[in-house]
């Protein structure tokens, strides 16, 4: 009786996996199985070869896609994924009696008008910057001079951004209340200032500008990439203080924001925009009046990038692996044709068909198990090697398979070994035992 394709691998489980379960402890099947394996050892070699290269392949194509993930998230690192930056530019469309190429900024009118009318904001945090981005300025501290990014903050900039305290405290609503001469400082700027000593720099005093401040904490960015590396060059002092003490009354240069759980920062983006060029007097298509940097989308992209890099890792893998396993069941057919006259010699003399085709899909499975975990193993101590090597860079750190890769490649492996040995299996059935002895004669 002939079994339609689609339900010979339920079937064949169902009646072999006891039987095959029971040959486990058999010894004298065991060496059946090394015997026929090593009857021509360049040819399993060379097939296991195809196998154990599928799953290395694969192994090392997805710690790759990991390193890569885990270098570019590095930049992310305390940085809240659903928040987005706005700040002003100059406007490009003339509007209500202004001409085109127009400055205006932010002022704090804003602040309050953003929290009165943008729903699902959580976190605002308005901000002020001496010397303009990455503008850098002049800080004294006896006698040793550095130039370093000076900011006036609020407290909720600590939500947003990556950034650590390693030492003291940061701003409080106090600090904002009174308009207290305080500063938090970077690992920048105790490294250039202080010789890194971070607790030799609380209580001291700083010359901003001729502005004197005293050092209340110190932070450190917890980003890994380069492009970072300013944060560890930024003095943070209260937003009240940096207007009076710098002449920017009522200005603010950008604000920082997070959005509410359920509330995308695309939309709060595209809301504080149309609010501001209305308070602002900005033409409402005019594009280029705001700048914004939006953290939400770029994270997303990059999820979505490395989500994509990892299925094609998969799908190479497997398809390298499953090219390895063709081999296998090539060469089983191969071996059953090179022992068609025992196989007919076994029917003969009671052998079940369910015994011939444990026999054929142990012998398939063990070189597909034995050459794949060779693989996988060498694959996964690869990894381990460029990773204890320290081989780093802002695009690439610390690749890695977790334990579940691994479980899945071995059910992968297994699974392909079984359909290895069965089409050789059911080849080995169709061989009548009248026609395999004849053969032999």
């Amino acid at each position: 009786m002939q079994v339609a394709g689609n339900a010979v691998l339920p079937l064949v489980l169902s009646l072999l996996l006891p039987l095959a379960f029971q040959t486990m402890f058999d010894s004298d099947r065991w060496s059946e199985i090394w015997q026929t394996l090593s009857r021509n050892k360049l040819r399993s070699a060379l097939t296991a070869f195809g196998v154990g290269w599928g799953i290395f392949m694969l192994i090392i194509m997805l710690g790759a896609g990991n390193g890569l993930a885990n270098g570019v998230n590095g930049a992310f690192n305390g940085w809240a994924s659903n928040s987005c930056f706005i700040w002003t530019q100059v406007t490009s469309i003339p509007f209500e009696g202004f001409p085109r190429g127009r400055d205006f900024s932010f002022d704090n009118g804003d602040i309050e008008a953003i929290r009165r009318n943008v729903p699902g904001v959580d976190a605002l945090a308005p901000r002020l910057q001496l010397g303009g981005w990455q503008g850098s300025n002049n800080v004294v501290y006896k006698g040793k001079t550095g130039a370093f990014n000076v900011n006036g903050d609020v407290p909720d900039i600590m939500r947003i951004q990556g950034t650590g305290i390693t030492a003291g405290r940061f701003l409080n609503e106090k600090d904002l209340l009174d308009s207290r001469k305080i500063c938090v400082i970077g690992q920048r700027v105790v490294d250039v200032l202080y010789a890194g000593e971070e607790k030799a720099a609380l209580g001291t005093f700083l010359k901003i500008n001729g502005v004197y401040f005293q050092v209340v904490g110190t932070h450190k960015t917890k980003a890994t990439a380069e492009m970072d590396e300013n944060q560890d060059a930024t003095i943070y002092i209260p937003f009240s203080t940096f207007q009076r003490a710098f002449n920017a009354m009522n200005e603010v240069h950008w604000f920082a924001i997070t959005a509410e759980k359920g509330t995308k920062a695309s939309v709060l983006e595209k809301n504080i925009k149309k609010l501001m060029a209305e308070r602002h007097r900005v033409h409402p298509d005019d594009e280029l009046a705001f700048g914004s940097f939006n953290v939400e989308e770029m994270f997303d992209m990059t999820n979505n990038l490395f989500l994509a890099i990892t299925g094609l890792g998969w799908f190479v893998g497997i398809l390298t692996l499953v090219a390895g396993v063709v081999g296998v069941s090539n060469i089983m057919l191969v071996i059953i044709r090179e022992r068609t006259q025992e196989i007919g010699i076994r029917r003969s003399i009671g052998a079940t068909p369910a015994s011939i085709t444990v026999q054929i899909l142990l012998e398939a499975l063990t070189l597909t198990f034995l050459a794949g975990y060779i693989g996988l193993v060498s694959g996964v101590f690869l990894l381990e090697g460029i990773g204890a090597m320290g081989i780093e860079s802002d695009f690439f750190a610390n690749p890695e398979v977790d334990i579940t890769v691994a479980i899945v490649s071995l059910v992968v492996l297994i699974t392909c070994g079984l359909f290895a040995g069965l089409v050789p299996a059911r080849r080995a059935l169709s061989i009548r035992a009248v026609e395999a002895l004849r053969s032999g004669t």
